[in-house]
This record gives structure tokens, C-alpha cells and sequence, in this order.
């Protein structure tokens, strides 16, 4: 294996913004049809050869941290979904200099899951959940079972993936019905939760997540790496550079020199660049 780099100088982008996040979609694959994050239907997917293999997203990861990288978060699709992701976070978890590796999950396959997950190397799980009623959560999911959700976040809890955070979309406000009642549940489990406001690429319609620091543009210390091998520096626009073609330095240098100041639109989904 090649020697792991030592960290140089932190990544700063134009604005002064310092680049030590990076999130990592490791596939488009989702088993739930959330209303807000795709259709019904399903989407095409993207064929195997397109996919990071582990080992391109542990080398990609390497390089990232020995920039300055120190917090790396795993999202999808569904993240869980990945055959073999408990395999692909130990490997994550040797690299030097990452101080925070967390997960976002929908909490289906989390209950299974959590015990090998901690005992792999990764420190906490984010878990999206919108709502406690349970017809309510399969309508919004097209199917979802709101049970085995619940009993992931309980699971993460006993395996020590702490502090375990909820992340509620919400229409408006945490004043809606639903987010109040998922607010009690946080608070009686002893849970954070952050509220999102539903968002529209296309639109470019974007809010700061309230209790926590997405969408805040002048505070922005992301990266996003997509399952097909794109460093994006902004979720609300469309560049993104290829690892494959560029190199993971020089996508890494590009995307840290393209980074806006702000969000505009995009044409990508949601699924495949992990939200």
C-alpha cells in the first residue's frame, strides 16, 4: 500500500472557507421510495462498472484525509444497502486523521447492522425519520415499516453509534404535527434531532437545517464524493469532477478552487449524490 500522506495545510476555498468534510455516496440504491427523494416507481441505476469500488473510495478517502480532511460521513441511496458496507467502513476507519465518521441510514436494516458496525470502526449513525405514525410512515416512504426503524435507532444506541441523531424533512416548520411528536420521541430516548426543510434542486430552494449546518453557505465545509466517482463541491450546482479521468488530487484541487460562494440549482438527484 502506498504511505498515507501527511496532512498538509488545510483545504480553503476562495471564500476563505476551510474544506475538512467529506461525504461519500456509496451507491444510488434505496430499499424505501421516500415522496421527497424519488418516485414511486424507482429510478435507473447505475450499472456496476459505474459504481466506486471499495477500494477506489478507500483511496479516494486516503488522499482526502492527508489534504485535511477529518470528518467523513457515509450516506446513498441507502447506505446499507451496499453488499459488504460493514467491510468498506473498517477499511475507512484505518486512515489516519479522520476524528469524526458517522452514517446517515433510513434505519431499515439498522437493527442487524449496528453491533458490526461500531465494532468496525464507525463512531455514529445518523437516522431519517419524519414522522411516529406508522401509516402515515408508509405512506411518506411508499411501504416502510416504521417498527424496524425504531428498533435500528435502539439498536445503534446499545452498540455506543452516539450520539444518534434524527433527521426529520419537514414542509415548513418543526411547529408541524409530525415533527412535534418525533421532537417528544428524541427527547424521551435521549436523541438529537435536526429538521429539514423539503428542498428542490432544480429550483434552487434551500434552507439551513435547524439544529444542525446544512445549506449554510458561508459556513460550507463540504465535499460530496458520488457512487459514480464525482467530487462535487456543492450540492446546489452541477460541477463535479472525475476522480477516474482527473485523479483524486486534482479532482480534490478543482473542486476546492470551483466552490461557490452559495447554492444555486442542479440537475442532480438526490439518490445518487447522498443529500
Amino acid at each position: 500500500m502506498p504511505e498515507v500522506p501527511q496532512t498538509s495545510c488545510p483545504l480553503q476555498d476562495a471564500f476563505g472557507r476551510t474544506i475538512d468534510y467529506l461525504r461519500i455516496s456509496v451507491t444510488d440504491k434505496c430499499n424505501l421510495r421516500c415522496e421527497y427523494c424519488m418516485p414511486e416507481e424507482g429510478v435507473p441505476h447505475l450499472r456496476h462498472e459505474e459504481v466506486l469500488s471499495f477500494e477506489e473510495m478507500f483511496e479516494i478517502t486516503r488522499v482526502a484525509a492527508g489534504k485535511g480532511i477529518v470528518k467523513v460521513r457515509l450516506t446513498g441511496g441507502e447506505p446499507l444497502v451496499r453488499r459488504g458496507i460493514v467491510s468498506l467502513v473498517a477499511m475507512l476507519a484505518s486512515i489516519d486523521g479522520i476524528r469524526d465518521y458517522a452514517l446517515t441510514t433510513n434505519g431499515i436494516l439498522l437493527a442487524q447492522l449496528a453491533p458490526p458496525l461500531a465494532e468496525a470502526g464507525l463512531h455514529r449513525v445518523n437516522v431519517s425519520l419524519d414522522t411516529l405514525d406508522p401509516d402515515r410512515f408508509a405512506q411518506l416512504t411508499h411501504g416502510g415499516d416504521l417498527r424496524r426503524v425504531i428498533e435500528g435507532i435502539e439498536a445503534a444506541q446499545a452498540a455506543g453509534l452516539t450520539p444518534v441523531k434524527l433527521n426529520c424533512v419537514v414542509r415548513q416548520s418543526p411547529d408541524e404535527a409530525d415533527a412535534q411528536t418525533v421532537a417528544t420521541f428524541a427527547k424521551h430516548k435521549g436523541l438529537e434531532v435536526r429538521f429539514i426543510r423539503r428542498m428542490n434542486l432544480r429550483i434552487g430552494e434551500f434552507f439551513t437545517v435547524i439544529g444542525g449546518s446544512g445549506g449554510d453557505c458561508p459556513r460550507c465545509n463540504r465535499l460530496r464524493l458520488s457512487c459514480d466517482g464525482m467530487i462535487r463541491p456543492c450540492l446546489f450546482n452541477d460541477l463535479a469532477f472525475s476522480v477516474r479521468d482527473l485523479g483524486t488530487e486534482e479532482a480534490i484541487h478543482r473542486a476546492v478552487s470551483a466552490k461557490p460562494e452559495s447554492g444555486q440549482s442542479s440537475q442532480a438527484h438526490f439518490h445518487r449524490i447522498g443529500g
